[in-house]
């Protein structure tokens, strides 16, 4: 231990102890809300590539169909 904490009391250990807690409680509630929001994101991400992947494999219908159609070579 530093000088400095060998000639603190023990209630000023102890205050020292509560403040470094509640910085610790600070960090992980913002780190649980940044997961939220990038649990959110990835949802969305997945909705979205979902839609995309729907709307690929209509236009691929249709591009197999017109490919395919009567008089086309």
């Amino acid at each position: 231990m530093g000088e400095a904490t060998a000639t603190m009391t023990t209630d000023e250990r102890i205050e020292k102890l509560g403040e470094r807690i509640d910085a610790l409680t600070m960090n992980v509630e913002l780190l649980a809300a940044d997961a939220q929001v990038l649990l959110k994101t990835a949802q969305q991400d997945g909705e979205n590539i979902r839609a995309l992947a729907r709307i690929a494999e209509i236009h691929e219908r249709r591009i197999s169909a017109i490919e395919g159609g009567p008089g086309v070579s």
